[in-house]
């Protein structure tokens, strides 16, 4: 079934490290999206006697969807629930910031049909928080956690991000153990990615901010994991753990080979072999909609090798590995004779395992996952 996706570009400030497609809040300009946002939704609904299209899964990112009135998001489950055949027991989930939620608004969003809520924490440790321009501190993140709870929420995730400017080993251990306190049911680990003009590095480079050796990062990597498996959690991709049956449904279809649509501007898609992008700009997005005209501003049809150089590229992330005999029935490869003399080396060195019928990276691999995955997109082309 289809995965939904649904971009929300508002912020109240904009953090130093991202490079997400997102703005600052403005109350007219989200109005205007909004009506956008609906508009798109309801076209993409089947043509006249076509059945509607099954998904089962609904993703609010940014940005901050956080910053929309509960209400505004039920209009929006709404258009989606009359466009698709939208699965009783749908995943649905809302990106929040902690410092953006209430009981109350949090009791609404839970009302309007969203399921799950994904916090933005980063970090437990004010200094760090201010380093990244975030608006709450570690204190708040506690109390955004308890307020979910209390709210009647089950399914809580939080994000953490590691290798942060001055961050020591120890430090960052301090985090992993207080999310463990907290309980959430799902986590993500995030290395820390500064683009190439990320404001983070002026100011790294003006306070002589340095980042830890690559070797602690790796540490930093190892440790969490194993404390996280010793507190209950089953890591299930290189960065994301839960709860047994917790697992981000929505993202397991962005790893699985699976097809979801996406609305709103700079908004990704796939669907049947072929990949298309929105306009990035939230005004030129608005203008698109209302003239009818072209929303998508990059579209690619994959050929069956590209369609499965992606399938392992983001099915080898997963802990379980790729399902070589499930790539064998969708694309009618062998995926170790195409493969195999490459990733041999990686398999005598114990980064990767391979047991006939799946092939996954160790823990260790996990560390040198992009140039393991880089292997699968320099074979020789699949007729």
């Amino acid at each position: 079934m289809l995965g939904l996706y649904i971009h929300i570009p508002f912020c109240s400030a904009i953090c130093n490290y991202c490079n997400f497609n997102r703005g600052l809040f403005d109350a007219a300009l989200k109005e205007r999206y909004l009506d956008a946002l609906l508009s798109e939704i309801r076209t993409a609904g089947p043509k006249a006697g076509a059945s509607p299209v099954r998904a089962d899964t609904l993703f609010f990112g940014g940005g901050t969807p956080s910053l929309l009135e509960p209400e505004e998001i039920a209009s929006i489950i709404q258009a989606c629930e009359q466009t698709f055949d939208f699965a009783g027991d749908r995943e649905v989930t809302l990106e929040a910031n902690p410092e953006s939620v209430s009981e109350a608004r949090l009791a609404g969003y839970l009302e309007a049909g969203v399921n799950r809520v994904s916090f933005g924490v980063q970090s437990f440790r004010d200094d760090e928080l201010q380093r990244l321009s975030r608006l709450h501190s570690a204190s708040r993140a506690g109390e955004a956690f308890a307020m979910a709870r209390a709210a009647g929420f089950d399914n809580i995730s939080l994000d953490l991000m590691m290798w942060l400017p001055q961050q020591s080993i120890a430090q960052w251990l301090e985090s992993v153990d207080a999310l463990i306190a907290l309980g959430p049911d799902h986590a993500s680990l995030y290395i820390l990615e500064l683009y190439p003009n990320a404001p983070l590095r002026e100011a790294m480079a003006r306070s002589k901010w340095s980042l830890a050796p690559d070797d602690d990062a790796a540490e930093m990597y190892l440790e969490a994991m194993s404390r996280l498996d010793r507190a209950g959690y089953v890591q299930y991709e290189i960065s994301n753990v839960a709860r047994p049956g917790r697992e981000s449904r929505h993202n397991l279809k962005y790893w699985t080979d699976g097809e979801w649509l996406g609305f709103g501007c700079g908004a990704h898609s796939t669907r049947r072999a072929v990949r298309w992008k929105n306009l990035s700009s939230t005004t030129e997005y608005i203008v698109a909609v209302a003239a009818g005209g072209q929303l998508e501003v990059e579209r690619r049809e994959l050929s069956r090798h590209e369609a499965l150089e992606e399938a392992l590229f983001t099915g080898l992330r997963l802990a379980r590995g790729i399902d070589l005999d499930a790539m064998k029935v969708r694309y009618d490869a062998d995926v170790w004779a195409l493969y195999g003399r490459e990733l041999e080396r990686f398999r005598d060195t114990g980064l990767l395992i391979y047991d006939e019928r799946f092939c996954r990276l160790s823990r260790a691999g996990m560390l040198l996952a992009n140039e393991i995955m880089s292997l699968f997109l320099s074979s020789p082309v699949v007729d």
